[in-house]
């Protein structure tokens, strides 16, 4: 029966991925990841495309090249609408699009301004879902599409039915951490968190939406006390109580719907996308592959690997894809390249046994990765997305 499960759980997901697009926003820090990877015009970056919006944070610092990487062509074309948007729009229209979630025009701005620097995959893919970006009422909002958008109204629908909506809202306005603190505990936990949301969060189907697939799910149980939505509850007790909701945008955004002048992503902000426009965009490469295949194809090295969360899934689903990563990843990586990495689980046990050829030896990837935990712990403590169990930070040995 647990085999049936999982077997039903995978298939799920795999649909939703294969069949829609999934994230409409990045839900990873790169103030974070910025912070932590140092980029200087000599960097080359390679990371997972999710929605984009953290390509487009990282080419801020200059980086010599960074390259996106996604199965989900609608991932990508997603990033390239974003980039046909920098270099064909003023930043009003731009923000309309991105910040407050479409324009009433959108129609006419794909068609006579964005459509041409599209690739033929992503003209295909826009050229029938325009609707999604032209916001008919002020209420509607690019950022309740995709399967991650169905779950933030969701959200919405039911903080407005618990009635605490209106008290979500006022943390994102509070003075303090203390307000915060007082508005959270004393008007929303209760309230939010009844046994009907927790038995909802652990629904294949809620956590598919989420992007969280069964594998990833039940290693975070392995490595916790609790269950996913114990795990959930918690992080966002976090977030609204140990960290100011001021510049958290990622939060804000699944409330309001958009978001606003000063809580946005970087890219979001007139002088970086005036830099953008001047031409970072062209830095950004964008490729529809898995990863392996992609570093097995280029005849370059790589400086950076931002890997997100997706090991998970591939740790215990395919450990076989696993291993074949990390030997793209270590031969393509320069010496002392720096890899990030996030996961749902408290401690990862499964990066550090995988057998790699290094130098014509077989080498365990834990012999050859120096982690920064001390670090990673600090960053994980300041992260404003906070859905995550850990970070690590590592530099593949010269």
């Amino acid at each position: 029966m647990k085999t049936l499960t999982r077997w039903t759980s995978n298939r799920l997901f795999s649909y939703v991925h294969g069949n829609y697009l999934v994230y409409n926003t990045c839900w990873e820090d790169p103030r974070i990841d910025r912070e932590v990877m140092r980029l200087n015009p000599e960097s080359r970056v390679v990371l997972i495309t999710s929605a984009g919006c953290n390509a487009l944070d990282y080419v801020l610092d200059s980086p010599n090249e960074v390259h996106t990487v996604d199965l989900n062509f609608r991932q990508n074309a997603l990033l390239e609408l974003k980039i046909a948007g920098i270099r064909r729009l003023p930043f009003e229209a731009f923000f309309s699009l991105f910040g407050d979630g479409g324009h009433p025009s959108f129609p006419e701005l794909y068609r006579n301004h964005l459509r041409q620097d599209l690739s033929e995959s992503a003209r295909r893919y826009w050229d029938t879902r325009q609707h999604y970006l032209e916001r008919p009422t002020p209420e509607s909002s690019f950022y309740h599409r995709g399967t991650t958008g169905v779950f933030g109204r969701v959200m919405v629908k039911y903080l407005q039915m618990a009635g605490v909506h209106r008290d979500a809202l006022e943390l994102f306005s509070a003075g303090s951490l203390d307000e915060q603190r007082r508005i959270y505990q004393s008007s929303i936990r209760e309230k939010l968190w009844r046994p009907a949301v927790k038995r909802a969060l652990r629904t294949d189907v809620m956590l598919s939406l989420l992007g969280v697939p069964a594998e990833q799910k039940a290693h975070l149980e392995r490595n916790s006390s609790g269950t996913v939505a114990d795990f959930m509850e918690d992080c966002i007790e976090s977030v609204f109580t140990r960290l100011s909701t001021h510049d958290n945008y990622f939060w804000r955004l699944y409330l309001f719907g958009r978001y606003s002048a000063d809580c946005c992503p970087e890219y979001l902000r007139r002088p970086n996308f005036e830099r953008l426009k001047a031409g970072l965009t062209e830095r950004i490469h964008i490729h529809t592959d898995n990863l392996t295949d992609f570093l097995r194809k280029s005849r370059e090295s790589f400086s950076h690997f931002v890997l997100l969360d997706h090991m998970d899934w591939l740790s215990h689903a395919r450990p076989d894809l696993l291993q074949s990563e990390w030997q793209a990843i270590v031969d393509r990586a320069r010496p002392n390249a720096r890899i990030l990495w996030r996961s749902a689980g408290f401690q990862v046990d499964f990066v550090d046994p995988i057998l790699v050829q290094r130098s014509q030896r077989t080498r365990h990837v834990g012999d050859l990765l120096e982690y920064h935990t001390d670090l990673a712990k600090d960053c994980h403590r300041r992260d404003r997305v906070h859905t995550y169990g850990s970070f690590y930070i590592a530099d593949l040995a010269a």
